[in-house]
């Protein structure tokens, strides 16, 4: 089975996936989260879901940070999405590291 790959920026911190930056969008639009999910077609668990990753990924706390988050990397013309991709470690059975990929 292949490495996951994990998207970061320059300073190693991970980034939203591009659904993730879209339910982004939508809270900063002021969209609720059962707005969010009609918008989406999804349930409003998995919004809720999607927003407690969020919220972890970015380190924030809440709606009004998570708006102000992104509504400050727009407004500085900071992309949203640009990262690169490491892979990480491979491992042996048992947790023993056997090589790095880029």
């Amino acid at each position: 089975m292949p490495a996951r790959k994990r998207t970061v920026d320059r300073y190693g911190t991970r980034l939203p996936s591009r659904r993730q930056l879209r339910v982004i969008e939508l809270v900063a639009q002021g969209f609720k989260n059962k707005e969010i999910a009609k918008e989406l077609r999804i349930s409003e668990h998995v919004v809720r879901n999607y927003l407690g990753n969020i919220y972890d990924k970015i380190g924030v706390s809440n709606r009004v940070e998570l708006a102000l988050w992104y509504w400050a990397r727009r407004q500085e013309g900071k992309p949203l999405r640009t990262a690169i991709e490491l892979t990480p470690p491979m491992r042996k059975p048992g947790g023993v590291k056997c090589g790095w990929l880029p």
